[in-house]
């Protein structure tokens, strides 16, 4: 047996509480499972890399596949690689009850993000097969494709598809990192553009999604608990902001005589950064992205080109903050005479997540002796996508320093199984008619 797999599997037992493997959950299938997907697409580094629509996606989905048949699902897949595993309930007239997240990873990331979303999922409908349950309701164990957008620069491609938000014209330019163009990348894992055009279902067969997902912060690891509730998901808007100055002499232009593009810009990044408290605790904003031109020693700047990432959870909080933003800026193009360009270049609308389902999950908490703790996602989501058309829950389940997209990313097997007793009370929950 490989030596990566077993020192894997060993680490997550090794601090995992057996007690927590109780009625049909089993942390040592769990364990098991993340280790066998942890060797598909593993880096030099120990990380993952398994690009949306690549063949190592593609395995990874094929073992899950073979783990559904073996809880009993039965299986399906759309023309956008989107796989479902199904359990059929007792009124099977009913919507379904769905669960899932992605396999795919960035390019050296860890081994939970999107992965235990799956497996746990899974791991409800293999709990129920072990004791013998059948739900009221269908169930269905979702597999999304490309959430991570590695390949083509922007995610969420497979929930899109299902949920029919699919641009078709602006996705058939993309190209990816080869600079191969989508309708020949997704032929190597025998997808088709006129089935991935059909991939949009009826969304009335579907009651509510649950998505699983590591945090992705430090939250929860500093409350000491092992997994939360997650009360929204901040949709990104993206400004390109342009300062023009005027370039000139850094030696013969006197300090009282400039226009200089990079000290107007250094000011607004310094402002924009404190006025997100000033809206509330969930609202970010982030300049991450910055281009100075002409960028020499000697030369004054006389443009800069930056990005300001805006998010919240709230989408009249979030256009609050925009608008202070942008302020800012006319503010300092009035007292410098830098000019102040802004523009939108992306806009994805937050999705708060309803009092009633974070209220459910709060009871299924309480049920198994879990303090309730409540927390916002700061990154994009299969259930951000699913939650514009369907109601959509969240849990996260606690991150060992808030690392990820990182091989370092970890979340400990006691909260990741924990966490799975929670989704499968609160499923079963929902059964009630």
């Amino acid at each position: 047996m490989d030596e990566m797999y077993i020192d894997f599997y060993n680490k997550l037992l090794g601090t995992y509480d057996d007690q927590f493997s109780v009625k049909g959950i089993s942390g040592e299938r769990v364990a098991e499972r993340l280790s066998i997907l942890a060797h598909i697409g593993l880096t030099e580094d120990n990380g993952s890399r398994r690009p949306g629509f690549s063949v190592l996606e593609r395995e990874a989905k094929d073992r899950v596949i073979e783990w559904m048949y073996e809880a009993g699902l039965t299986v399906s897949e759309d023309g956008a690689g989107n796989v479902f595993g199904r359990l059929e309930g007792k009124s099977s007239d009913k919507a379904v009850i769905m669960s899932g997240s992605h396999l795919d990873t960035v390019p050296n990331g860890g081994h939970f993000d999107g992965t235990i979303g799956v497996l746990s999922a899974l791991e409800v409908a293999q709990a129920w097969k072990e004791t013998g349950y059948t739900p009221e309701k269908s169930y269905e164990v979702a597999i999304f494709t490309d959430e991570e957008g590695s390949r083509f620069n922007g995610g969420l491609t497979g929930s899109e598809a299902m949920v029919g938000d699919t641009d078709m014209e602006k996705t058939l330019l993309r190209k990816d990192y080869d600079d191969r163009l989508f309708e020949e990348v997704i032929q190597d894992v025998g997808l088709s553009v006129r089935g991935y055009g059909e991939a949009g279902r009826d969304l009335d067969e579907i009651e509510t999604f649950v998505e699983v997902h590591i945090e992705q912060g430090k939250k929860l690891e500093k409350a000491g608990l092992p997994c939360g509730i997650v009360t929204g998901i901040a949709g990104p808007y993206w400004l390109k902001v342009t300062f023009e100055g005027l370039a000139g002499h850094a030696g013969n232009t006197p300090m009282d005589d400039r226009k200089d593009a990079l000290v107007a810009a250094g000011e607004f990044i310094q402002k924009i950064s404190t006025l997100p408290r000033k809206i509330n605790d969930t609202a970010v904003a982030t300049v991450g992205n910055i281009q100075v031109k002409p960028n020499g020693t000697n030369v004054i700047p006389g443009e800069v080109i930056l990005f300001v990432d805006i998010r919240d959870i709230q989408f009249d909080s979030r256009t609050e903050l925009v608008e202070k933003i942008i302020a800012t800026g006319k503010k300092i193009q009035k007292r410098t005479g830098v000019n102040f360009i802004h523009q939108n270049v992306h806009d994805v609308a937050p999705v708060p997540i309803a009092e009633e389902y974070q209220e459910k999950l709060a009871q299924s908490m309480n049920r198994l002796g879990i303090k309730p703790s409540y927390l916002s996602s700061g990154a994009g989501h299969d259930a951000m996508i699913i939650g514009r058309h369907i109601p959509s829950a969240m849990l996260f389940v606690k991150s060992k320093e808030g690392i990820s997209h990182n091989p370092k990313e970890w979340s400990d097997l006691s909260d990741c199984v924990q966490t799975i007793h929670v989704l499968k009370d609160y499923i079963e929950r929902l059964q009630v008619v």
